[in-house]
């Protein structure tokens, strides 16, 4: 299958950052056509014919989203999470740094059916220059009229902060997220209420991610059966993939959902020479991984998750047959101990001991009960974490061990004394 670029279209001509050039190539004409003009509730229930699916991960119907404010609600906020932390995740930071006017304009559009008059752009810290030119973004958008007050020459206005995150993985959720722009922690919040009803400083917040803001533009641009002719009968319209690891060509490639894997990598290349494909994260690391027999696998959202993964990012991490699927492992969970919070045991806690246990076990120093205690510490955490990072956590070392126990296996018996241990002994070094 071919790609299809809507939002990538203007992607490689290194002048499309210039306003001069983005309104050239039809920036902002959607936005000046229809605010103040089309009625804002029209242009929810287009977002909501569309079937638009939260393109950060989730997959939430985005116009479901939007009709949960309060119609009663005075004060409203809009949210855009830039704070793309996955590992394998790269498309905001492509879309922002190449077209940031493609989501100024896309904010716009949404502030303006959800009645918000300011929004932010909570973006991951480590994007300097993506940070740098989305501010160009703004403050060129405000010299036009575009933003600030009387926008379009209209009676509306919208505020646009761009606002740079403490760089933590955490802050990603949504509800993390609100309380980092608050000025506190990056901690979830307990849910309910949902940030649409008691969200950033308690008012009625709509959380969108980059992808979906942008994709707002062209559904309101070309209209929602346009938007209904791509994808799947549940999986509606493009997505952005990202394919990174052992292949030719890494970077992003735009598709409509439903693309087999096979395409997508094809896309980037392939493997690089001589080298066969073992498996691939789908979705980034926080999901359960796809082998060889996958590669024919429709990427949409029923799909991946039919099969017991997920399209999350639609971060696409190859590996090829060289690969170590113990220190894939490894290497994972040591990250996501480096990015818990801390607020829950389960999470805080258990990623330690399974790193610990894994660092062991390519040390070669490992047991036969080693194996059977990942599990048992992975599914106590997925069943026992208060947010879905532990989840996302034990879902790549599960799978991994799953579909490769031959690998660790294989870990264990370069311990001579491995087998000798199958049950938790009185006392047990970590390190």
């Amino acid at each position: 299958m071919a790609e299809i670029k809507v939002m990538l279209k203007y992607a490689d001509n290194p002048m499309q950052p210039n306003i001069q050039t983005a309104m050239e190539n039809g920036a902002y004409a959607t936005a000046k056509k229809h605010i103040g003009i089309t009625p804002p509730q029209q242009i929810i229930d287009m977002v909501i014919e569309s079937s638009l699916r939260g393109l950060g991960g989730a997959g939430f119907p985005t116009g479901k989203k939007w009709r949960f404010l309060p119609t009663d609600a005075k004060t409203r906020y809009l949210v855009c999470n830039c704070d793309e932390s996955e590992p394998g995740a790269f498309k905001d930071r492509y879309l922002i740094e190449r077209d940031p006017h493609q989501l100024i304009e896309g904010m716009i559009l949404a502030s303006y059916a959800i009645g918000v008059t300011k929004a932010f752009i909570f973006c991951r810290g480590e994007y300097y220059l993506g940070r740098h030119l989305l501010q160009k973004a703004v403050d060129e958008a405000t010299e036009r009229g575009f933003l600030g007050k009387n926008i379009f020459g209209t009676d509306i206005q919208l505020e646009i902060i761009v606002h740079p995150s403490a760089g933590a993985y955490i802050a990603g959720e949504e509800t993390a997220q609100l309380n980092s722009l608050e000025g506190y922690r990056a901690t979830p919040r307990l849910k309910p209420p949902f940030p649409a009803v008691a969200g950033l400083y308690g008012k009625p917040t709509v959380v969108n991610n980059v992808e979906t803001l942008c994709s707002v533009v062209h559904i309101v641009n070309y209209g929602p059966q346009w938007f209904l002719s791509l994808g799947t009968e549940k999986s509606r319209g493009n997505k952005i993939f990202q394919v990174s690891g052992h292949v030719q060509r890494p970077g992003c490639f735009e598709f409509p959902l439903g693309t087999p894997l096979r395409d997508v990598i094809a896309a980037a290349g392939g493997l690089l020479s001589g080298r066969s494909f073992k498996a691939c994260y789908p979705g980034g690391s926080s999901c359960s991984l796809l082998v060889e027999r996958d590669l024919g696998i429709h990427m949409d959202f029923e799909s991946l998750a039919a099969r017991g993964s997920a399209l999350g990012t639609a971060s696409v991490i190859v590996m090829d047959d060289t690969t170590d699927m113990v220190k894939v492992s490894l290497r994972l969970m040591e990250f996501y101990q480096n990015e818990s919070c801390g607020k829950c045991t389960p999470c805080r806690e258990g990623t330690r001991w399974i790193v610990q246990i894994l660092e062991r076990m390519v040390k070669g120093l490992g047991t036969t009960f080693d194996i059977a205690n990942i599990k048992r510490l992975c599914n106590g955490m997925s069943e026992t974490s208060f947010c879905p990072l532990a989840v996302g956590a034990a879902l790549p070392v599960l799978s991994a061990m799953a579909e490769f126990p031959e690998e660790f296996q294989a870990a264990v018996e370069r311990n001579p004394y491995g087998h000798m241990h199958t049950e938790m002994p009185v006392s047990y070094p970590y390190r």
